[in-house]
């Protein structure tokens, strides 16, 4: 028996996606590869280029915030976590040591004192009323409303 007399094997669905994936991939590389050189901007404009933008985003870094803010945020966490009159000691310490503050000082007592009204009420929030920044944080309870 020769090979010619031997049967031809079954050609079964392997080769059936064989065939289909060797004509799909092709056009789907191809596709791809379009879809990406149209996005690339060809003009030189780095303005509309999406990897310029990206990359401007990661490289400026953020503003430094203000002494200001900074005490201000410090007190209204230390204000939630102990009391009004341990800021507002605090306040008076930091103005007292870095003098530059004592402009912003009223505008510091006023918020923790709208702040001490919305966690202890009017009432309680004005017994922790200090002569810090003349009458700032009294100022700050009696406009914020209960």
């Amino acid at each position: 028996m020769t090979h010619f007399d031997k049967p031809l094997p079954r050609r079964g669905p392997t080769l059936r996606i064989g065939r289909t994936l060797a004509f799909v991939l092709p056009v789907v590389l191809v596709l791809s590869g379009t879809l990406a050189v149209t996005r690339v901007n060809w003009t030189g404009d780095a303005q509309d280029s999406v990897l310029a933008t990206s990359s401007k985003q990661v490289s400026e870094r953020a503003e430094p915030r203000a002494p200001q803010d900074l005490l201000r945020d410090r007190l209204l966490l230390e204000l939630s976590e102990k009391d009004p009159g341990v800021a507002l000691t605090h306040l008076q310490r930091e103005v007292d040591r870095k003098p530059s503050l004592a402009r912003h000082c009223a505008s510091i007592a006023r918020a923790l004192g709208r702040a001490a009204v919305r966690a202890y009420g009017p009432t309680r929030a004005q017994s922790f009323a200090r002569p810090v920044c003349d009458t700032s944080f009294a100022t700050g309870v009696a406009t914020e409303p209960a």
